[in-house]
């Protein structure tokens, strides 16, 4: 009993110190945190912005289609006269719990089958590793393409097919990693000490390997947010009137040359989203790296 209460109380110390560590070395790695504090923004001007600009995303304004920029639409109208400035604001929203609820999902997905492979070995590394290969093999793209096209294209079906799509490199990370860790001597301990598998596998291993999940879901956000934007853009995604800025782009597209602040708006949007979520996961990579070495 004493033995393990040292124990924890080591552990909270540590747990604390790599959490300082970890935001001392994010802090001296400037494109990385720039771009976490560039995600806390746009994430709180999207989810927090209709609260204060309450124009219907979806209604018809007084002033028109095509509208230019003014006081009441900053961003002007689009071509049916809606407000551009609401539906930047709500298809952000829409995109954004895209990305983020198929990462969820792909982190459940992926962590089960990994961690459960690495660990119980035998049949099931063998199985789930096999399905882990196939699903590889076979074109993301397409593959979100062809499910969506039969399935439907309902928010909620455009999240669990993306999701479905991306967890295969996660599984291959936590796999790599519950191996590794598996051989250590406090997991060797844990068992000896008469603690369950599940008990081995989640209080013990698991939370080795969280720094590996949080750069891969950083990545996978990225990548969600880009499938949704491809397929929204080929009409294939989220359909109007349900503001996304895939579909956003998809719409404006015929008015590049007369309006093209329709199609620049989203594009820059999804662009630097992407973009800052990968910064965020080579910095977070970098700093979570065992063999980071600081220049």
């Amino acid at each position: 009993m004493e033995a393990t209460k040292s124990t924890k109380i080591i552990n909270s110390g540590s747990s604390k110190k790599k959490r300082f560590t970890l935001l001392k070395q994010l802090r001296e790695n400037r494109v990385a945190y720039f771009s976490l504090w560039f995600l806390i923004v746009i994430h709180a001007i999207v989810f927090l912005g209709p609260f204060v600009w309450t124009v219907n995303p979806d209604n018809l304004q007084k002033a028109g289609a095509l509208a230019s920029w003014s006081f009441q639409h900053p961003f002007g109208t689009d071509d049916l006269g809606r407000d551009v400035f609401s539906r930047m604001l709500h298809g952000g929203r829409v995109t954004l719990l895209v990305g983020l609820g198929s990462m969820l999902f792909s982190l459940i997905i992926g962590t089960t089958i990994g961690a459960c492979a690495g660990f119980f070995r035998g049949v099931i590394e063998a199985v789930l590793m096999r399905i882990t290969e196939a699903m590889m093999a076979i074109p993301t793209f397409f593959f979100v393409l062809v499910a969506l096209t039969v399935l439907g294209t309902s928010p909620v079906m455009v999240i669990v097919v993306i999701a479905l799509s991306g967890w295969m490199e996660i599984a291959r990370v936590v796999y790599g990693e519950t191996l590794k860790w598996k051989e250590y001597e406090f997991v060797e301990a844990a068992n000896a000490s008469g603690a369950t598998s599940f008990r081995t596998l989640t209080k013990y291993i698991i939370p080795q390997i969280v720094p590996s999940i949080i750069v891969s879901g950083t990545l996978t956000i990225a990548a969600a947010i880009l499938t949704e934007s491809a397929i929204s853009y080929l009409g294939l995604g989220i359909q109007p009137p349900t503001a996304t800025w895939g579909n956003m782009l998809q719409n404006s597209q015929q008015y590049i040359w007369t309006a093209p602040v329709l199609g620049v708006l989203p594009g820059i949007a999804i662009t630097l989203v992407v973009l800052t979520y990968n910064f965020l996961g080579d910095g977070l990579r970098d700093v979570l790296d065992p063999r980071y070495v600081k220049k």
